[in-house]
Order: C-alpha cells, then structure tokens, then sequence
C-alpha cells in the first residue's frame, strides 16, 4: 500500500485551514508553555539528578502520537525524546510507515530520567502524568501508540504484560491506542521486529481509513 496519501492528505488540510477549524487556537502557546513548566518541575525525586526535563519533539498538528516510558541518557543530555540508539530505530519505524519524525509527536509518560534508567514508580508517574493528559489535551490526536509496557499501563490504568496488550485496539479519552514493543526491546530482542511491523501496518491502515472507534461512541 502507497503512503503517501498521507503527506498529500496533511498538505491538504494545511491549505484548507482544517487545523483552524478543528483544533484549538494557541496550541503551539499553550505547549511552549507547559515545556517551560516541565523544565521547572520538581513534583518527584527525579528532578534531583536530571540534566533537564524532557517534554516532546514532533507536530502539534500531529494525527499520530507515540508515548514512551522515560528519558534515556542521551534525552537527558539533549532535551529531546527517544534520540539515542532506541530514538534511532523509531525513527526508521516512522520512516518505514511513510512518515517524518516532524510529523508525529513524540513524549514519554515520564519527563525526566529515573536513576540508571531504572523503570519509573508508581508516585513518579503519578506526579507526571497531569503533564501528558495536557498534551493529549492539546494535541488531539487520531491516534497513540504507547511504546513498551511501562507507557501502556500508565496510560490505560492497566497491569498488564506486553503480550497480553500489544496490537490490539485500547481506548482512552475516547482515542485509539495500538500498544507495541519499545525501541529498546527491540534492539535486545530482534526476533520482535516482526510483530512490531504488524502493528505499524495496523497504525498505517488506521490513518488512511481511520481510527476505530471506541465502543458507544458514534
């Protein structure tokens, strides 16, 4: 299947005005802002030994969000989400489903480094988590995928393993969200990528036909 329907369709809308008319004014503002109040946090430990807060990186007109679970040190250091060795097979995932990174937008459910890139608590996520609700807010994307289990849970209140909630269709906010193998597990795990690439044809699928939807609504 072609792809390029999608870059078409974006120009399109762009031309149109449709970001106009169905997204909230001030968007780019209203992240500039929420940025600065990240860099600023200290709601959690972890800002103790951060370098810098790590907001997002990509479009805010975007229809496709990835959630990750932490900064890495690469992150850290830079500023910016998923840019190490894991930052670097997302972006050929992306590529892969023909699309830009500038194209989609990209976060972590944690905003700053945990310690030896342990995997975040509970209370950490719980003090970031107001952070993400505002981007999903802001955003208003057609679509999540979550990336790794950490991300998943945090996001759909689930405890679930990855097996049990990756390539199936979840709903949140009353968004689609196609849960799938992080980066990171995949460079350990190469055998993964495979499945991996059966989600993101399910992800190109959604964006040229569209989203399911979520049960009740219409």
């Amino acid at each position: 299947m072609g792809t390029g329907w999608l870059k078409k369709r974006l120009e399109l809308e762009k031309l149109m005005g449709v970001d106009a008319l169905f997204r909230k004014p001030g968007v780019s503002a209203e992240l500039r802002k929420l940025e600065d109040e990240v860099r600023n946090c200290t709601r959690c430990r972890l800002h103790e030994g951060r370098t810098q807060g790590v907001v997002a990186c990509g479009s805010p007109q975007a229809a496709l969000m990835f959630i990750g679970e932490a900064p890495g040190r690469d992150e850290d250091a830079q500023g910016i989400p998923f840019v190490g060795r894991a930052g670097k097979l997302l972006d050929q995932m992306i590529l892969a489903m023909g699309l830009q990174r500038e194209e989609v937008y990209i976060t972590n459910i944690i905003k700053s480094r945990p310690p030896n890139n342990r995997e975040p608590r509970t209370d950490e996520v719980e003090a970031c988590f107001p952070y993400l609700e505002r981007q999903i807010e802001l955003i208003q994307p057609q679509i999540i995928c979550t990336l790794g289990r950490p991300a998943t849970n945090a996001l759909l209140g689930i405890n679930r393993s990855m097996g049990e909630s990756r390539g199936k269709w979840h709903f949140t906010r009353g968004i689609a969200v196609l849960p799938t193998y992080h980066p990171a597990y995949l460079l350990r795990s190469p055998g993964q990528k495979s499945k991996a690439w059966q989600d993101l044809r399910k992800l190109i699928v959604a964006l040229a036909e569209g989203p399911p939807q979520a049960p009740g609504l219409f």
